[in-house]
């Protein structure tokens, strides 16, 4: 067994253990492998042990990426910045968008979606915990921003997603995914038709879902440290 795969198999225990603890169904919970600053060669061996969905933050690399594993049935979701001349980029070669904040990109995002192509499936991320220089729309406007991005018709508003900052502790951690679960449900309640709450990372998928999340982003733990982007 790869050190992927055996990465793989110890998250996936993880999130079976966290599910039970919470009284939850695992099916309830999709795992999104990060794969960014990794080769594609990574990204193989994590498809041949089961991984189906990858994240990834910088979209020049992942689309040279995504050229050199097109034989894969893969799932594509971009989770880091999205600026205005990326957006082409990401509406044509993505499955998802995951860090939506501002209508302008969302925008652009739904005018450039080829029409051979589903709509993008799209989370508004949200500064749930009003983190200094963290991306994201502001608690209060994301309503606001999801009724707007909920009218456009070649995307499709799924949910959430947020990047808190870290905090050591279990209850801390349960505590501040619990206010985007908060949020989720407020924006659900107001007539959004969303099913997706993207929560927890590597170090706090237990607590992301103790809080309800349906999605938790996984890099570090199935595919090590990463080395620091060059520019």
């Amino acid at each position: 067994m790869t050190t992927i795969a055996a990465n793989l198999q110890t998250v996936r225990s993880r999130i079976s253990t966290a599910c039970t603890a919470a009284g939850r169904d695992v099916t309830e919970v999709t795992l999104l492998a990060v794969s960014k600053t990794f080769p594609a060669d990574a990204v193989r061996a994590a498809h041949a042990a089961g991984a189906t969905e990858f994240g990834e933050n910088y979209i020049q690399e992942a689309v040279e990426k995504q050229a050199l594993l097109t034989d894969l049935p893969l799932t594509w979701h971009c989770i880091g910045p999205i600026q205005s001349n990326k957006t082409r980029l990401v509406a044509e070669h993505f499955a998802w968008a995951q860090s939506v904040d501002r209508l302008k990109i969302a925008q652009r995002l739904n005018e450039q979606r080829p029409a051979d192509l589903p709509p993008l499936s799209v989370c508004i991320q949200v500064n749930i915990d009003g983190g200094p220089g963290k991306s994201g729309v502001l608690p209060q406007e994301a309503l606001a921003l999801a009724r707007e991005i909920a009218q456009l018709p070649r995307l499709h508003l799924r949910g959430l997603m947020t990047i808190p900052e870290p905090v050591a502790d279990f209850a801390a951690q349960v505590a501040v995914h619990r206010r985007a679960r908060a949020l989720f449900d407020q924006l659900r309640g107001a007539g959004l038709a969303l099913d997706t709450l993207s929560l927890g990372m590597s170090a706090d998928l237990e607590a992301a879902i103790q809080a309800g999340s349906t999605m938790v982003r996984v890099g570090t733990a199935i595919f090590g440290g990463r080395a620091a982007k060059v520019a």
